[in-house]
């Protein structure tokens, strides 16, 4: 086969250049660090990277998002804390208020402190973050949530809970709603309420009672009628009769699972009843203990009435801190989560970062050796090379 003298050139310098290609890629990779500088030095490891970098960034954004998480629900536990410190101060004075030798005057001081403590868990309610954003709006975080008015207190938010991606598969709320923190509060005892008359004239005041047989407890509204002062009794919304029986100071009075007692001197007539349970905001609540406070009751009867409207303002306060307790460690569970998360999250960054690095990063002993191997076979075919394009058939002659 004959060859000729372009062939010869043409082999050559292909050979050069194919060295010289490969000892380029060495000087890259020794530059960078990396093993693999552009996907075709390893088309499988560049989509492993790619896998591996996704997720990492993925990750990273979680993280992101428990810090913002961790900080309004810390602000949400505060304000909680907040919220228990005033009602606990709110329920001492109810009590300091709540017996005969308390005058009038006395009362009408503590209802001034009172509203001084509205006023406070009114503030506690729109409370915003750094950002401006109202925590208990739902999802209105724009506008605020709570206010006053001549017909009482009023929630513009809406029911919503904001949730944050935490992990992969794990969203953890953020916040709750106005609703739930200070109006999805049960009156009476979280079962039914009592309630008295505002038409009766004896002095009876009737105890906020508990259920002391779920099963037999049916929900309905039932009233005690007095028919004589000593006589009294019980029939249900459809008027039947359901129980009766002679009248004794706080004795207790049970029927269908509940039982509750009534003091004082009822007079004939004298009507008491137990309804279901409904929902009351914490500001009504407060507002109904300021008004009760405020009141200048001179008759027993008048002040049976205030007596009653205290009590079952303490069961209102009662269940608003149940409420509040509830939802700080519920608060409480949710940082914890937070902690657990990141903490996965942290070992799934760390463990990917060794992985990536075993794919990408470059072996400097190899590539040295590498490096050097292929300057040397450069340098070998450029000296080929230059003794090959001497070479000619007229040199032996």
């Amino acid at each position: 086969m004959r060859i000729s003298t372009n062939q010869m050139y043409q082999r050559g310098v292909d050979g050069m250049l194919e060295q010289q290609s490969q000892f380029s890629k060495t000087q890259n990779q020794l530059a960078s660090g990396k093993r693999v500088v552009v996907p075709s030095d390893d088309p499988t490891g560049a989509v492993q990277m790619l896998d591996l970098q996704k997720n990492m960034e993925s990750t990273r954004r979680y993280q992101e998002n428990i810090a913002a998480a961790r900080v309004s629900l810390n602000m949400e536990e505060q304000g909680l804390r907040d919220g228990i410190g005033i009602l606990q101060r709110v329920r001492d004075l109810t009590i300091q208020a709540n017996n005969s030798a308390m005058s009038n005057s006395q009362r009408q001081g503590l209802a001034q402190e009172i509203e001084e403590h509205l006023a406070g868990l009114l503030g506690l309610a729109n409370t915003q973050d750094a950002n401006g954003d109202y925590l208990f709006a739902g999802f209105s975080t724009n506008g605020k949530p709570f206010s006053q008015s001549a017909a009482g207190f009023n929630y513009a938010g809406d029911q919503g809970q904001r949730l944050l991606q935490v992990g992969p598969n794990r969203q953890v709320a953020m916040s709750d709603s106005g609703s739930q923190v200070f109006q999805a509060i049960k009156n009476g005892n979280g079962s039914f309420v009592t309630a008295y008359n505002p038409a009766n004239t004896g002095s009876g005041v009737i105890d906020p009672g508990t259920v002391i047989n779920p099963t037999a407890w049916v929900r309905d509204t039932y009233t005690i009628t007095f028919i004589t002062p000593t006589n009294y009794e019980i029939r249900d919304s459809s008027a039947a009769l359901i129980s009766s029986g002679a009248y004794q100071a706080d004795a207790d009075i049970s029927f269908n699972g509940v039982q509750t007692s009534i003091a004082g001197a009822p007079a004939a007539g004298d009507q008491f009843t137990l309804a279901p349970s409904t929902y009351q905001d914490v500001f009504a609540t407060l507002q109904d203990l300021v008004n009760a406070f405020r009141s200048t009751p001179v008759d027993p009867a008048a002040k049976a009435q205030v007596a009653n409207d205290i009590n079952q303002a303490m069961t209102g306060l009662d269940q608003a801190l149940d409420n509040f307790s509830d939802l700080e460690a519920s608060v409480g569970a949710r940082l914890q989560a937070l902690d657990s998360q990141e903490s996965i999250n942290d070992d799934f960054i760390s463990i990917s970062e060794a992985a990536l690095a075993k794919v990408e990063d470059l072996d400097y002993a190899e590539a040295i050796s590498r490096f050097n191997r292929q300057l040397l076979a450069l340098q070998a075919a450029q000296q080929t090379f230059m003794r090959v394009q001497n070479l000619s058939l007229f040199n032996f002659f």
